[in-house]
């Protein structure tokens, strides 16, 4: 069910060379900034897609929930910094599923049924295409940023 897009990042090489003789305290920290401001991009599409879609009788609103978020645990297993843009609340709908009513944009868990679909209702895909369509501007965004923190971090230090 899960589409794979890949991405091949060229002209980062002299970036990363001169990124691998830093610390890894700075190292990280400019990996972490220039994937989340990458990432933000993708959440800003999502969210202008999402309220397209959204409905406005409702008191949920999807595109508010949709948020930019590291994961730490990924990141450590693969060795590196891991960015998602996902909505606060999840998909989780079940006895045990906590209360997510608090989230800014209120309960929104229906997003799945609205992005995949269901035997009833045809797919208007929101997340999937913010992605799809910004591959360029996300790993443009993320070489400039990367760029700009390893020239800080070599004047800082």
């Amino acid at each position: 069910m899960a589409d794979e897009i890949s991405a091949r990042l060229q002209g980062a090489k002299p970036i990363i060379e001169t990124m691998l003789g830093l610390a890894p305290k700075l190292r990280r920290k400019g990996l972490r900034k220039a994937a989340r401001q990458a990432m933000n991009v993708v959440r800003d599409d999502a969210r202008a897609r999402a309220k397209a879609i959204d409905d406005p009788e409702t008191a949920e609103k999807i595109w508010k929930n949709i948020v930019t978020q590291e994961s730490g645990r990924q990141g450590r297993s693969e060795g590196g910094v891991v960015m998602k843009v996902g909505i606060r609340g999840g998909a989780g709908s079940n006895q045990h599923s906590k209360d997510a009513g608090g989230n800014p944009g209120g309960d929104t868990r229906h997003w799945r049924y609205l992005e995949f679909g269901t035997q009833h209702t045809p797919p208007a895909p929101f997340m999937r295409p913010a992605f799809s369509s910004n591959v360029t501007a996300v790993t443009d965004r993320f070489i400039q940023v990367l760029g700009q923190e390893v020239d800080a971090a070599l004047r800082g230090s």
